[in-house]
């Protein structure tokens, strides 16, 4: 079981105690999920627990009118499901795909009878859910405060922290979905950011040229969010650059 959590690629579950990875690991499903892909719907049932390893996940608020805005991003640092957990069977937000890749899928009631235990799995399922919180609250806080440049630097960094490499898929007009703007304001600060030689973008590809520079521009909102899962869950990091260090 060493062996199996040093190769683990979701922090949550390479974090777990090996006892306790090796009690669940058999009821875990390997899936590929597709760009787009919902996994669950605002109002509608979850099925199931979902622990990203390649992919990356957007949590979205809807209004009544069509127009979603993300409200967590959610990739190998975490998991989707959250209402399971919490004792309901749905919540507000849509689940979508933002980028497709591999997941680790758990029954709802499998993972219902794990958190009866009581053990360690709930403590941090739990501790996740308010990492999740956070960002959450602090993309509200974002929106409303900071400049478009700012917010699409928070978004490029924490797509960066949960993927390998320096590449984004992802077109603009994806992009403003995910903030709740309008296009021409992305294309504008992309366009900005593309001359200052920090990103390029080329069909549908955002590649980010220099970090440093991004994390100097970023507002506050980027180093909270990570602060407060770091605080919750120790080493469980999601970012790359910094679990490298």
């Amino acid at each position: 079981m060493p062996d199996t959590r040093s190769r683990m690629t979701n922090r949550l579950l390479a974090a777990l105690p090996a006892a306790d990875l090796s009690r669940i690991m058999p009821s875990l499903e390997h899936v590929e999920l597709k760009l787009a892909e919902i996994l669950h719907e605002a109002g509608g049932p979850q099925l199931y627990f979902y622990f990203p390893e390649t992919c990356i996940v957007s949590l979205l608020g809807e209004l009544n009118n069509g127009d979603s805005a993300e409200l967590s991003l959610i990739g190998r640092e975490g998991g989707v499901g959250l209402a399971l957990v919490l004792g309901g069977a749905t919540d507000t937000t849509r689940a979508t795909v933002q980028s497709a890749g591999t997941a680790l899928r758990w029954k709802a009631a499998a993972l219902q009878r794990e958190l009866k235990l009581g053990g360690p799995v709930l403590k941090m399922l739990l501790r996740y859910t308010q990492s999740v919180w956070t960002q959450t609250a602090q993309s509200a806080l974002c929106n409303r405060h900071h400049s478009l440049e700012q917010q699409l630097c928070r978004w490029l960094l924490l797509s960066l922290d949960r993927v390998d490499g320096s590449q984004i898929r992802m077109t603009q007009q994806l992009i403003a979905d995910m903030l709740g703007v309008r296009r021409e304001g992305v294309v504008l600060a992309a366009k900005k950011l593309q001359q200052r030689g920090w990103i390029s973008y080329s069909r549908g590809v955002i590649t980010v040229l220099n970090r440093t520079a991004l994390e100097g521009h970023v507002c506050e909102c980027y180093q909270a969010v990570n602060a407060e899962y770091r605080r919750l869950l120790g080493g469980t990091r999601a970012i790359n650059h910094v679990a490298a260090r």
